[in-house]
């Protein structure tokens, strides 16, 4: 294996984050990219005609997860494996009782090259046992949830930044700047001021790790800074916005209109 190049396959639905690993890969000595997957089961696939030594393997997938790919296989069959996955707090618990490494995006090139370090390790050494061992633990893990989603805790600091990636940069914004969240498809976008900052991250993710006396969910496409609520303007059909102090308007769902109410001192 020492003398052979590392086959390996990327499988990740953001063709922006293929990309990142491919360009990093073309640094590193001894790497043949094999092929790329944008789902679960175009992954699978590949993994059982490719035969790569080492899989990057993006965790949340729509339809089929990193993980369900790994069921599928089989950790007995399946390659060495760095997970690569948004923020989530439980899948980071399960990585980390497991030893099995990991990239929580957006990762900047030292945390890449030390995960792929390891993994090159692990392959020449044919440590595929321990490998083995380390999924059947995060499978376990993750069988127990029932899926891995993020769990609140209670113990748990509430952001106070929240690090974007933007074109190979990576850039911390401070939560204290934002002016309210909204979503896009599996991303949501960080609007500070006049400027808009996307990350992949699940509304009900951030809105567990923001401090709920500064902001509050409105919708299941918003959050707001609640110190930024100007208005709340009750529609004739029954349905409500709240104007913010910009002027901008963003819809309020029925069932969380009361809370907003509530936390808006509105008297019933």
């Amino acid at each position: 294996m020492a003398n052979s190049p590392i086959r390996v396959l990327i499988v990740d639905d953001e063709i922006l984050a293929r990309q990142r690993i491919l360009d990093l890969l073309a640094h590193e000595r001894g790497v043949e990219v094999v092929d790329t997957a944008e789902n679960g089961a175009t992954a699978i696939e590949a993994i059982r005609t490719k035969q790569p030594d080492l899989v990057f393997l993006d965790v949340q997938m729509p339809g089929m997860t990193g993980l369900d790919v790994v069921r599928e296989i089989g950790p007995d069959a399946m390659p060495a494996t760095i997970f690569v996955t948004a923020f989530d707090q439980y899948a980071l618990r399960a990585f980390e009782l497991a030893a099995l490494d990991y990239l929580v995006k957006p990762f900047d090139d030292e945390r890449f090259e030390q995960a792929f370090r390891r993994a090159r390790q692990l392959i020449e050494l044919r440590e595929m046992g321990k490998l083995r061992e380390q999924l059947l633990a995060v499978l376990q893990q993750s069988d127990d949830e029932d899926r891995v989603t993020p769990r609140p805790d209670a113990t748990e600091p509430y952001l106070e930044r929240i690090a974007v990636e933007q074109r190979g940069k990576i850039r911390v914004v401070p939560v204290e700047q934002i002016d309210f969240i909204t979503s896009s498809g599996p991303y949501a976008e960080l609007h500070t001021g006049d400027r808009t900052h996307l990350i992949r991250e699940p509304m009900h993710v951030l809105e567990n790790r923001l401090d709920p006396r500064q902001f509050i969910r409105i919708h299941r496409s918003a959050i707001v800074r609640l110190g930024l609520v100007d208005t709340l303007h009750r529609g004739a059909g029954g349905d409500y916005e709240v104007q913010l102090k910009s002027g901008l308007r963003l819809p309020v769902s029925r069932s969380r209109r009361e809370e907003l109410e509530r936390r808006l001192g509105v008297m019933p």
